[in-house]
């Protein structure tokens, strides 16, 4: 099967092509989901697919939903195109494990940010103010250090091709309301540590991600993407050193190509060489293969 860059579905209406994910409206109560391998990095969308990668997206965040049932419900309805509406059948080698069908839910308007390493923005932050959204952390952290405990860092949602902007837990409060704030925190902190602890024991360290939650009948639902490669920063715990970047099973290292050839961060955005499609597509592989315990089907 080739790469999915999009899909055109006919039969229904197209509500969203974001950065990876095309998203059809089913009915007023369903969508259907389909992570493509569209590959974006800096806000910016590249011009050519790494061949597998909405497979392995799809599959590892229903991995960690279905771990995580007991935490929280779900969006997903159904994963198997036999089970989708017949219409959707003609286009099974797209949808085929890179789809699904979910609840329509209120997205809430934050992302759910958990942080249990000091990287990214976060260590940016930390070098000017010493704080990461509002939390005073200790003096002297390194680069990558592990955080006493992990932290609740949201932030707001961008708009596509702009940047997401970290705020504070007031700030979040002034969005949610103050037991929304605190319920979404706790449950993001409780999923992540949960994670973390799986992965550490996979030879993986899970050092940041992002999460979705929405609302649904009064309910608070898990919805969107789970600790993929592209939501989370994903270290092998194997070398795993403060003070220093870490190498990574997520597109760290198709960012670091980006930066290397002096990529301006700006729309157009350059063709992927074959063989820097290759190596990305290997690391998404084998962060599926690290966390289950199984090879794609592909």
């Amino acid at each position: 099967m080739a790469a999915v860059l999009e899909t055109n579905i006919t039969e229904y209406p197209l509500i969203s092509r974001g950065k990876v994910r095309d998203i059809y409206e089913i009915d007023a109560d369903t969508l259907l989901l389909v992570t493509t391998d569209r590959i974006s990095a800096f806000d910016v969308v590249m011009p050519d697919p790494i061949e597998d990668k909405g497979k392995v997206l799809n599959q590892i965040t229903l991995f960690w939903m279905k771990m995580m049932e007991d935490m929280v419900p779900n969006h997903i309805i159904a994963t198997n195109v036999d089970d989708y509406p017949e219409p959707l059948h003609k286009y099974r080698e797209q949808l085929q494990d890179r789809s699904v069908l979910a609840k329509k839910a209120k997205p809430l308007p934050i992302e759910c940010i958990v942080r249990g390493f000091i990287t990214g923005s976060g260590w940016s932050d930390y070098l000017k103010t010493g704080e990461v959204c509002g939390h005073k952390l200790p003096e002297g952290l390194q680069e990558s250090e592990m955080l006493e405990k992990a932290l609740f860092t949201p932030s707001t949602k961008a708009d596509l091709g702009e940047h997401d902007e970290n705020i504070t837990l007031d700030k979040a409060a002034e969005l949610l309301g103050e037991e929304m704030m605190r319920k979404v925190e706790k449950l993001a902190l409780d999923i992540y540590t949960r994670a973390r602890d799986y992965a550490k024991k996979r030879g993986i360290l899970i050092a940041d991600t992002k999460f979705e939650f929405g609302i649904l009948d009064g309910e608070l639902i898990f919805i969107d993407e789970a600790l993929t490669p592209d939501s989370s920063r994903f270290w092998p715990e194997d070398g795993y050193a403060s003070g220093q970047s870490q190498p990574s099973f997520d597109k760290q290292y198709f960012r670091d190509w980006l930066v290397k050839i002096g990529f301006n961060k700006q729309p157009p955005a350059p063709n992927i060489p074959e063989d820097i499609a290759a190596r990305t597509r290997d690391k998404y592989l084998e962060a599926y293969k690290l966390l289950t315990g199984e090879d794609l089907k592909v």
